[in-house]
């Protein structure tokens, strides 16, 4: 995905905030001219409707697209009440996330700590980069080759870990709406334009990371492995350095904090350890029943997708989550289908009754059938998406006219908009033709091309922990300063809000220059008609409009896409497990001639 970040500061340990403007997709803009009068008028309609439409618009690129939806104009979240998680949450989800913010709030400063510490321009390299080793992007481009190249009983059994490690940490990202740790203190490292729109509880990359290790050591000792001592041996130390390696690292960058890499860790060993103990059970059921069988395991997915949480703010997670769905479902009709049609090469394969040996195809026919299924996979892409986005909205209106829409939050419902404007990116996980060059840029300069180090607010999430984190020393600093009564002097006052920012919480003095820097602003008087007066971040509409111009802005999102996404997902599992290798029969790179290792 192609997005306007900040750009990469000259010294590592520097400080200080850059801004950025613009869209989180290259399809989309923001609407950041408007004034205070308006941005006001539109805080109170969203008040009142606990609504959040798109932040950004649509730029169309041709005539057939002038007269397309475009968002009303939405203020920038920095204008609305600092008790916006308490408006968009349900009372019972507000109350358990204000019970978790504290500890967010606390371990920021020690990490910022060890980040000052740690870092050298080696590390961030390092850690930037094998952070992608770590996402769900990575592993959907590299799990259908595990079914070609003999490996369709592992390849089945780590789609299923990080689908769900996908799906759940995206389901309580969603559910909590918890900020990633304040930057201010920490600097943020990362590759991705995407994540740091997302939550930061738990961490989706620690759970995959830790999922994939604790599966490839289950496997590694479970009595069907015939592997050398040597090779076990080499391949288990492989398996925890990746897990430990991926878990620092989103440490060490400054995306998460200690709490979302423990719950996003314990989240992946558990998903892993079901799996590695009923899952063959469940396929041998599934591949022995019925087209019932997956008929209902399809039904209960799409029924997890509609329940997935609503997020306080435009989060990403929902869309991973369906991408992943869409999936399962095909994963799950593919490998049914194994032995039930002429020449499948899965009959005596489906479920863990040994892999494949593609040795004898040698190297060339294997990297044919890699590039062969790739070109397969992108072209079913490349034409099902623009097709069903050109369909879907005529589809979605009906429906709507029906009264039977089930619309979501930050998605807009076709009967406001025309058509999608062609060439949108609607997702990020698979990437498109367009994106090679960029991706082979990237790999032959990883150290100086698509790394970007950030301090300040990137999110919406991090936006408002930002002024409510100011809020809060604020209001210690009012309450432990009863000498505030008979100040007169504004620079007096702000003085003083200086020197007790840091409020009732008692820091050691080596932490005390980090958790000044979280959610840092000056203070002043205040005029109230009664009682004491109030400190206040100065200019406080101005501070807030800085903060929220420096986020990311998320795309506009329209409804067809989920829809779509299942669609195109579930079609590319089902073609990567299933018909690609069938097609492989026929064309002369198949291993219907070999046996069983």
């Amino acid at each position: 995905m192609t997005t306007q970040q900040r750009p990469a500061m000259s010294n590592g340990k520097g400080r200080g905030k850059t801004k950025t403007k613009g869209s989180a997709d290259g399809d989309d803009g923001a609407d950041n001219d408007s004034g205070l009068a308006r941005l006001r008028r539109s805080i109170e309609t969203e008040t009142e409707t606990k609504a959040a439409p798109p932040a950004s618009k649509c730029h169309h690129h041709d005539h057939d697209h002038d007269h397309d939806h475009e968002p009303p104009p939405t203020p920038d979240a920095g204008l609305r009440s600092l008790n916006h998680y308490k408006r968009a949450l349900p009372e019972w989800r507000y109350a358990l996330r204000q019970q978790l913010l504290p500890l967010i709030r606390w371990e920021t400063p020690y990490l910022a700590a060890m980040q000052d510490k740690l870092r050298t321009p080696a590390l961030d390299s390092y850690f930037a980069i094998t952070a992608n080793l770590g996402t769900h992007a990575f592993f959907m481009i590299g799990l259908p080759i595990l079914f070609w190249c003999g490996y369709p009983a592992f390849g089945k059994g780590l789609v299923h870990i990080l689908a769900l490690g996908v799906f759940w940490t995206g389901f309580v990202k969603d559910f909590y709406s918890l900020p990633r740790p304040l930057s201010p203190p920490l600097h943020r490292i990362t590759m991705s334009g995407s994540a740091a729109l997302e939550y930061g509880f738990p961490s989706t990359h620690s759970a995959n990371a830790v999922s994939v290790a604790v599966y490839g050591l289950l496997v590694l000792h479970s009595p069907d492995n015939t592997l050398e001592p040597t090779t076990k041996l080499m391949l288990e130390g492989l398996s925890y350095f990746y897990a430990v390696s991926i878990i620092f690292g989103r440490l060490y960058c400054g995306m998460h904090g200690f709490l979302d890499v423990i719950v996003g860790s314990i989240m992946g060993a558990g998903i892993s350890l079901v799996e590695f103990y009923y899952g063959p059970l469940l396929d041998e059921y599934m591949h022995s029943s019925s087209w019932v069988a997956p008929a209902v395991a399809g039904v209960i997915i799409v029924l997890l997708v509609r329940i997935h949480p609503e997020p306080a703010d435009d989060c990403p997670c929902f869309d991973d989550s369906v991408a992943f769905a869409g999936v399962v479902i095909g994963l799950e009709f593919g490998t049914w289908s194994y032995g039930k049609i002429p020449g499948d090469p899965w009959e005596t394969h489906a479920y863990g009754h040994g892999p494949v040996d593609i040795a004898p195809l040698g190297w060339v026919g294997n990297v044919a059938r890699i590039v062969f299924g790739v070109l397969i996979i992108f072209a079913w892409r490349e034409t099902m998406k623009p097709a069903m986005l050109k369909l879907l909205p005529h589809l979605f209106r009906l429906i709507e006219q029906l009264g039977l829409s089930l619309p979501r939050r930050f998605f807009t419902p076709a009967s406001e908009y025309k058509s999608v404007p062609p060439g949108s990116r609607i997702d990020t996980i698979f990437p498109t033709v367009s994106d090679f060059p960029r991706m082979v840029e990237s790999i032959r300069h990883p150290t100086t091309r698509g790394r970007s180090i950030s301090v300040g607010p990137q999110s919406a999430a991090d936006a408002y922990e930002t002024l409510a984190y100011r809020e809060r020393r604020r209001r210690e600093s009012n309450s432990s300063n009863p000498s505030l009564k008979s100040r007169s002097s504004n620079m007096d006052l702000r003085d003083d809000g200086r020197a007790q920012a840091s409020g009732s919480q008692t820091w050691p003095p080596h932490l005390q220059e980090y958790e000044k820097q979280m959610g840092e602003g000056e203070v002043v008087l205040s005029p109230v008609e009664k009682g004491n007066p109030d400190i206040i971040v100065t200019q406080e509409q101005e501070l807030e409009e800085d903060v929220f111009s420096q986020l990311v802005k998320p795309r506009v999102r329209y409804d067809v896409e989920v829809v779509t996404k299942l669609v195109v997902y579930t079609g590319i599992a089902w073609f990567a497990v299933a018909l690609i290798p069938l097609i492989f029969e026929y064309v002369g790179l198949g291993t219907n001639d070999l046996t069983a290792l």
